[in-house]
């Protein structure tokens, strides 16, 4: 049996910045990865065209942008390069024209002005609620849960009635507070669909708090994305980690925690070898996979079983990636090239494609949220050509389909179709889209859990973003912080406290809580 002072269990990011900050403390540390190469959910390759690179996962980043556990690892002395599209986001629009941010908020606001008068005051007033209290709010979401110095922090600038009204509106759906702040459909559409990076229904609780702060982040940071595909994101951390005395194994999927007098002691991978740990048990793996397969049933409180009955994953995914013989043709050009696009008709179109979500159908007018990575960084593909992809949300159990055509088996046939039926979407707005496509890779829900076991169903955020599995709640109720139920077991996963999103906190939070008990 190997011993290290701890082991960290998958190379994704959360449980690369792990690693990183217990190596910095001067532990012994080893990352196992089942998988061929690290990266978990942020990961690129030239597979699908040798000219072009696609990110196989996600790829803008505009938490990591805020996150002070990114920052503060300097992964630039490692190889990070960040690049910025012209503009980060925005909406073609049915009726024409763009709903666009720009780079300076007086130009997005001059913007929105055009389209509806007022709009454009409104938006900076908007932006100014940011910049005085954004910073506490970002410093709250990204503290371990409960956050007391945060929260005190945050309270001081919600303190008296405008304070108190403005809380109010950020908490609730995101369709009340475009209502309340917007007259026109472009300032709307904004808040409404960079809220659904989330899993939360845009008449739900929580939207507006989501929308707004993407929405911002994207007018203060942009959406940047890692130059050279976003798996320079993940070797940056590699490489740091490396470099100070961590190891790396990959090929070495663990099935079993070693507990031992009701501590997390070791593991053993699938060839049968074991691995002790002196210190601490790191699992950047979802939640129902710690507690359903990797720790033994005996070794788990009965009490904990019962609670994991209420987890609830986000819904599933299909994600189409193209190469393009030339830029995506957009009916209407936007004034600045955005980077990340979103595609719907109206925010009641949206509500219409969440509620058919959540009633289990398979949305006939799929919600888009498309990437023009050539736009956002050259190096993506030859001049003059654009690597794309787009994702839309499908449900993980379906009752039927909108549109009549799919059962939601998602083998190779259902996933072709449902390709078929996001390009013609596109086609709507940009009209011989198709007739650019050299080369397309279709990644169904199926086919991404089978690239990564942590995306179960295409779920892409470590279980529901909602507020029946936020703080307290998350990844179950009574928990809330990476501690598990097993003394020195730690969760570093999206499945813990923030969630989802390229931000690090999660695997923080662990290798901070680790630390802690340790000492």
């Amino acid at each position: 049996m190997s011993g290290t002072d701890a082991i960290v269990i998958g190379a994704g990011p959360n449980g690369l910045v792990a690693a990183n900050l217990l190596v910095d403390a001067g532990w012994d540390v080893t990352v196992l990865e089942a998988n061929d190469a690290i990266g978990g959910a942020v990961r690129s390759s030239n597979d699908l065209d040798s000219a072009f690179v696609h990110d196989t996962f996600s790829s803008f980043y505009p938490l990591a942008t805020v996150s002070p556990t990114i920052k503060d690892l300097n992964l630039d002395d490692y190889g990070l390069e960040w690049s910025n599209p012209p503009s980060p986001v925005g909406n073609p629009l049915r009726r024409g024209g763009w709903s666009l941010v720009h780079p300076d908020p007086a130009d997005t606001a001059a913007a929105l002005d055009r389209q509806t008068p007022g709009d454009g005051q409104a938006w900076l007033d908007l932006y100014a609620d940011w910049q005085r209290i954004g910073p506490a709010i970002t410093d709250a979401l990204f503290s371990p849960f409960p956050p007391v110095r945060a929260g005190a922090g945050l309270l001081r600038h919600l303190l008296g009635q405008r304070g108190l009204k403005r809380l109010q509106l950020l908490v609730g759906p995101v369709r009340s507070l475009g209502d309340t702040r917007f007259t026109g459909e472009a300032a709307k559409l904004l808040l409404a669909t960079n809220s659904q990076h989330a899993d939360i229904a845009p008449t739900a609780p929580g939207s507006g708090l989501m929308g707004w702060l993407l929405v911002m982040i994207a007018q203060q940071y942009g959406y940047p994305v890692p130059r050279g595909g976003a798996g320079r994101l993940s070797q940056a951390l590699a490489d740091r980690f490396t470099s100070r005395g961590g190891t790396i194994i990959c090929q070495a999927r663990v099935d079993r925690i070693v507990i031992r007098d009701g501590r997390a002691a070791g593991v053993r991978i699938d060839d049968g070898t074991e691995y002790s740990a002196n210190r601490a048990i790191l699992a950047d793996v979802s939640a129902p996979a710690l507690y359903t397969h990797l720790i033994p049933r005996e070794d788990l409180p009965a009490r904990v079983r019962q609670r994991l009955r209420f987890f609830r994953w986000d819904p599933g995914t299909i994600k189409v990636d193209w190469a393009l013989s030339s830029p995506i043709p957009w009916q209407d050009a936007p004034d600045l090239a955005p980077g990340t696009v979103h595609i719907a008709d109206s925010v009641d179109d949206l509500r219409r494609w969440s509620r058919q979500l959540a009633s289990h159908w398979i949305p006939d007018r799929p919600f888009l949220l498309m990437g023009q990575m050539s736009t956002a960084d050259p190096t993506r593909s030859p001049a003059g050509t654009e690597s794309a992809w787009a994702y839309t949300h499908v449900p993980h159990h379906t009752l039927g389909d909108a549109a009549g055509q799919l059962t939601g088996a998602w083998n190779g046939p259902e996933s072709e179709l449902m390709a078929e039926r996001i390009e013609a979407r596109i086609e709507e707005y940009a009209p011989g889209f198709a007739q650019r496509v050299t080369a397309r890779r279709i990644l169904g829900p199926l086919e991404l859990e089978r690239r990564n076991a942590n995306l179960v169903g295409g779920a892409v955020n470590g279980g529901t973003s909602g507020l029946r599995q936020q703080l307290v709640l998350r990844p179950m109720p009574g928990l809330g912080r990476a501690e598990t139920a097993i003394n020195s077991l730690y969760l570093a996963s999206a499945s813990a406290h923030p969630g989802g999103g390229v931000h690090g906190v999660c695997g923080s939070n662990a290798a901070r809580a680790a630390l802690l008990h340790a000492r």
